[in-house]
């Protein structure tokens, strides 16, 4: 979607928005519930900020373009699944400067409380999403995983991997491009 916005934004520059996060973060948690005994799935999709448009700054925090969800808040999750949310929050000043400011994107950590399979599909790990009229980019998104022993790893864009109890997952999603020259 934000291809066809830039595309656009050579014929009509003042009525397309910058680059939005451009990713859903989709992170799916999967193993056995140590309260139930049974196997579990948990799949959600993790927003980030949308590009700052003419006149306007981006919102932080939403997802734009490709999906309509909505997040899954804190107590939903912990009550359902054998997973604590660790931190959740808006990740201060990723969206991209500008006359507007891109929007900015989440933080959000989860500690798995049982051995675990988990799955990130993600992108804009390695560019932001592009600024427009002169506003920069957006903060790229990083995902980390914290181990037993402390260890801190940064993980690539798409991965798998195990955790076992009591490790956790830090995804910093995309903040949007900025707009227009500061």
């Amino acid at each position: 979607m934000d291809e066809v916005l830039r595309a656009l934004a050579q014929a009509i520059p003042d009525l397309i928005p910058a680059a939005a996060a451009g990713t859903m973060n989709n992170l799916t948690i999967g193993g056995v519930d140590p309260r139930t005994g049974e196997p579990f799935a948990y799949y959600e999709t993790v927003a980030g900020g949308m590009g700052a448009r003419p006149g306007k700054a981006g919102v932080s925090g939403v997802h734009t373009n490709m999906t309509n969800s909505l997040n899954t808040p804190a107590e939903a999750l912990e009550y359902a699944y054998p997973l604590r949310v660790r931190k959740y929050s808006l990740r201060a000043d990723s969206g991209g400067e500008g006359k507007f400011r891109g929007g900015d994107g989440i933080v959000r950590e989860i500690e798995v409380l049982t051995d675990c399979e988990v799955t990130l599909l993600a992108d804009r790990r390695s560019r932001g999403p592009w600024g427009l009229s002169g506003g920069a980019d957006g903060t790229p998104g990083k995902t980390f995983i914290t181990r037993h022993d402390g260890s801190v790893e940064e993980m690539p864009a798409k991965f798998s991997t195990r955790l076992r109890s009591g490790e956790r997952i830090r995804i910093e999603t995309p903040g949007g491009g900025g707009w227009g020259q500061s």
